[in-house]
């Protein structure tokens, strides 16, 4: 049995952000228990490095901090703790070296997850952190203890403070299911919906363009959309056609404002230029060339170098007659208006927003209305976009929990 004296930390989420916690805690020297609802930890940290694990971005602050969007002055809180390069250091000191690549995103240098949350759950262990697979919390029980549905029937755990780190609700076969919103918010804790972020949007193509152009590349192109104060933005980029309407980086990077417009307004209008290499004129000389025999489509590849995806979106938006007029083809290949509707189930997303407002917990992100309870990682109200910003701020804000968990304890629990 651990000593009774050490004060006992329970954390709940077995996500990158829990983990670090774990890790922190135990440095600290406090006694940790760590329960995860699914039968291991990190699987969210796995899917995600698949493709090459993104630790962190090179972006040097406050540029960094900009990217957290409204909450950049209190996610550039966290990053005074525990910032992109600790986590490169910190990626070092487990034998895993990283390197920048060419988007500034920072990878392992072997690009595997697996290696790295091997050995870190590993030293977990020998560090005596205890786990507990297929435990999924489920609340507190009438004298205050947390409770754990397992595959044994409901059991029970108590400690000293509790760290919930359970993750927003994307991806929810891996664990980050949202099931935790109404027993916080019967609690009297301000939760905020959770809604997809980084995630594509549905259009609402014809059955011809989903069939023939679904999984089609667009690059390059740039996108052009309103902001929710009016102010016009616009980005290069790539994004991909899907069977309903349109995802890819360049999407996701813009997907919350896009996402908030639709909430608004049932809508949002995003413009794409197919042609950022040539300007409207040159457009319109082009088109305006005699096609002879050609077909329309097989015209306007010719003339304006664009590929069959792009071609095929001017067909799926325009008509038959702007098709033949050469100024307003052109017009529509330097500002294709694409109509969204609605983004895609929050499930799909790569993350999400909404969760515990911060507004909720106080600088050290201890709920305001259950004191010894903190909260890390995508259960709080923030959003970025993919690049290494998400994983940075899990981090970060398990640091900043942790380092208030320490705190209140010192005030709380006798030291051993």
């Amino acid at each position: 049995m651990p000593d009774a004296r050490i004060p006992r930390l329970a954390i709940v989420g077995g996500g990158p952000a829990g983990l670090f916690a774990a890790e922190r805690a135990r440095a600290a020297g406090l006694d940790v228990d760590l329960f995860e609802a699914k039968g291991s930890v990190g699987r969210k940290f796995l899917i995600a490095g698949k493709g090459g694990l993104n630790l962190t971005h090179s972006e040097p602050r406050p540029a960094f901090d900009a990217r957290y969007g409204a909450r950049d002055a209190a996610v550039g809180g966290w990053l005074d703790r525990f910032d992109a390069q600790a986590l490169r250091d910190w990626a070092a000191a487990r034998g895993v070296p990283t390197f920048v690549g060419s988007s500034g995103r920072v990878f392992p240098e072997d690009l595997k997850a697996a290696p790295l949350l091997r050995g870190w759950v590993r030293q977990l262990r020998e560090d005596d952190v205890r786990f507990h697979v297929q435990h999924r919390w489920t609340g507190w029980d009438d004298a205050g203890a947390l409770v754990f549905e397992t595959p044994a029937g409901n059991v029970t755990h108590t400690a000293d403070a509790t760290l919930l780190a359970m993750g927003g609700a994307s991806w929810p076969e891996l664990g980050s299911d949202g099931r935790w919103q109404p027993v916080l918010s019967a609690r009297g804790v301000d939760v905020a919906p959770l809604v997809p972020a980084n995630c594509g949007f549905d259009i609402g193509w014809s059955a011809h363009l989903a069939e023939r152009h679904a999984g089609a590349p667009l690059k390059p192109v740039v996108l052009h959309w309103t902001g929710l104060d009016g102010t016009p933005h616009a980005l290069q980029g790539e994004c991909v056609l899907t069977t309903t309407g349109i995802e890819g980086s360049a999407i996701y990077a813009i997907s919350g404002p896009l996402r908030d417009t639709i909430a608004r307004d049932g809508s949002a209008l995003l413009e794409l230029d197919l042609a950022p290499g040539r300007d409207l004129a040159r457009l319109q000389s082009d088109l305006a060339r005699p096609r002879g025999r050609r077909s329309v489509g097989e015209h306007l590849r010719r003339a304006t170098g664009l590929d069959a995806a792009k071609t095929g979106l001017l067909f799926e938006l325009l008509d038959r007659a702007a098709l033949d007029d050469p100024a307003k083809t052109a017009a529509a290949i330097k500002r294709l208006p694409l109509r969204l509707q609605a983004p895609r189930p929050i499930a799909e997303a790569i993350s999400s927003a909404g969760g515990v407002r911060l507004e909720a917990t106080g600088d050290a992100l201890m709920l305001e209305a259950l004191p010894g309870v903190f909260v890390a990682g995508e259960m709080l109200d923030w959003e970025a976009p993919t690049g290494g910003y998400l994983l940075t701020a899990c981090y970060a804000s398990a640091a900043v929990a942790v380092d208030g968990v320490r705190a209140w304890l010192q005030r709380r629990v006798p030291a051993a």
